[in-house]
């Protein structure tokens, strides 16, 4: 079921980029909205802007190594992002992970295997404190827009949602049919 289920949003987002993508070509180009337009993804500024626009606080802290550490707290709770491989200013980043640990405790690392070997972006693991945490990474480009960044968003969304329900009762989560 869960594997029907990503299929089923993968060939939704595939089909609505190649119905985007003919529609393109069957008009002339308009001019870009703001949220179309390229704006730098690999400067954590910039998700802190789109995340700022979605009613989320932001906070950053360099670390050494090519690091941005960024506390993010929204109306539904807080999560972590860390900007990797970053220039030394800090805004040319190359990688960004969305992290977050859940207070649930309960699942097993056998059952956090099953988890991971199930899904495709999500991996979760269990902390030095026994509390099951989630991560989703990606990679940036200079060339991602606004809505690029709220759909990296849209996919930490749905982890978070996928994650919860498996730290509810990681046995029922589990026992589904695919």
């Amino acid at each position: 079921m869960r594997k029907f289920a990503l299929i089923m949003a993968l060939s939704a987002v595939a089909a609505s980029a190649q119905a985007a993508s003919h529609k393109a070509a069957a008009k002339p180009a308009a001019p870009k909205s703001e949220a179309a337009k390229p704006i730098d993804a690999r400067d954590p500024a910039a998700l802190m802007g789109v995340l700022a626009g979605m009613g989320a606080k932001s906070t950053a802290a360099k670390s050494p190594a090519g690091r941005v550490l960024v506390t993010i707290e929204t109306p539904g709770g807080g999560f972590g992002l860390q900007f990797v491989d970053c220039d030394a200013t800090g805004k040319a980043c190359h990688g960004l992970a969305f992290s977050t640990a859940f207070d649930r405790k309960g699942a097993t690392l056998a059952q956090l295997n099953s988890f991971n070997r199930d899904q495709v972006v999500c991996r979760g693991f269990l902390g030095e404190d026994g509390r099951p945490n989630i991560v989703y990474s990606t990679l940036l480009s200079p060339r991602m827009s606004t809505e690029d960044l709220k759909e990296q968003i849209g996919v930490w969304q749905g982890c978070l949602a996928t994650f919860a329900e498996f730290t509810t009762d990681p046995a029922a989560f589990l026992s589904k049919p695919d």
